[in-house]
């Protein structure tokens, strides 16, 4: 259920929301972060579930001394009034009992916000590839079937790659094509709720694998501004993304000198 943070609900008819999966990685977070981070996004709510695995923490984008203080939560809405831009950061993950419940809810939130678009940053084990998918680029996207509609020639132009249907069983060749998003945590089982719904949703993803997955958060965002243009990209180089202060604590504190 989403709660605001202020006195008046924002309406968020009309606008683009940009969630992530919990996922191998946490690319999608990663890269939510440096969105965030990036366009200076105000906090308008709150995402209050018992589906997630409940946190507590000091402001993750803070800038100064004075707003380092502010509470965070395990869910968080922010906005973006001139992109008519909404973004979902998740910090924690599905309680494995409720993970259908927090589907529903994501849904219902999605309908009843009237949302032009949904996308959902997600990732995916690079160690269990398909043969098809060693080749070119490890990012890959989905896109509802209300969604294809509206942008997939779009895409088409981008030279983006569909995620592949492999076959069920590999050893026999005309075995059942499926959707297998090995790592992705809800992505699949979401993505195919909003095609049933009839919601217009897109997965853009990465294959990675686990470790220092800052580059992926990097290049799975670069990858979605080439879409949104979310921030303009220069003649020269790449979109300068903010990263926040957060991630100076990303692989722990450093190692305290009265050990040596």
């Amino acid at each position: 259920m989403f709660i605001s943070a202020g006195d008046v609900v924002p309406s968020f008819k009309g606008f683009t929301l940009i969630m992530p999966a919990v996922s191998v990685g946490n690319v999608g977070q990663l890269a939510v972060d440096l969105l965030i981070s990036t366009l200076n996004m105000p906090r308008v709510g709150y995402f209050h579930t018992d589906c997630l695995i409940p946190m507590v923490g000091n402001n993750p984008y803070a800038t100064s001394t004075e707003d380092a203080a502010q509470l965070s939560t395990s869910a968080e809405v922010y906005s973006h009034s001139d992109l008519k831009l909404a973004v979902l950061q998740i910090r924690t993950p599905i309680i494995q009992t409720k993970v259908r419940s927090f589907r529903k809810l994501i849904v219902s939130w999605i309908k009843s916000s009237l949302f032009l678009r949904s996308v959902l940053l997600s990732s995916s084990h690079a160690y269990q590839r398909d043969d098809q998918q060693l080749h070119g680029t490890p990012l890959r996207f989905l896109l509802s079937p209300s969604l294809q509609k509206e942008e997939g020639q779009r895409v088409e132009e981008l030279g983006w790659r569909e995620m592949e249907r492999i076959s069920a069983f590999p050893e026999i060749s005309d075995s059942e094509q499926r959707l297998y998003i090995p790592g992705g945590g809800v992505t699949k089982a979401l993505y195919t709720d909003c095609c049933t719904e009839d919601i217009p949703m897109a997965v853009v993803l990465i294959f990675c694998s686990e470790g220092d997955n800052i580059p992926d958060a990097f290049a799975l965002i670069n990858h979605l501004n080439d879409w949104l243009h979310l921030l303009e990209k220069p003649t020269q180089g790449s979109v300068q993304w903010r990263v926040p202060s957060s991630w100076k604590l990303l692989f722990g504190s450093g190692i305290p000198p009265l050990l040596f």
